[in-house]
């Protein structure tokens, strides 16, 4: 599968942003998907996941509450909406699909390219 990650921008802190990944050369459905982010500086981290029925969501303890996972298999897309987000949340994100339910990126085998979100302050 082949994802493509879009929706990144600049955006003042209490904003809102939705990312979208679309997936190509494959079906979502068959993959657990993730979002990871990499600060400036900073290692890649994981900020939330989506079992491939769904049925399973969890997210990193920072963005419970201002982040919602989704997918919509009909339209093969991956999304992460975003909401009071903080200067903190700059970060290159990235979707991610793997035959693993993991927070754990080495366990992710494909990866879309990655949109830049800037919150200022």
């Amino acid at each position: 599968v082949q994802l493509q990650a879009s929706g990144g921008g600049l955006v003042q802190a209490g904003g809102s942003l939705t990312l979208s990944c679309a997936a190509s050369e494959g079906t979502l459905g068959d993959y657990n998907m993730g979002w990871f982010r990499q600060a400036p500086g900073k290692e890649r981290e994981f900020v939330a996941r989506i079992l491939w029925s769904g049925a399973s969501i969890s997210y990193k303890d920072s963005v419970k509450g201002r982040f919602t996972i989704s997918t919509d298999n009909v339209k093969n897309m991956l999304y992460l909406r975003m909401k009071d987000l903080k200067p903190e949340d700059t970060a290159v994100y990235y979707c991610a699909a793997s035959t693993s339910y993991s927070e754990n990126d080495g366990r992710y085998r494909y990866w879309g390219q990655g949109t830049l979100v800037t919150v200022s302050s």
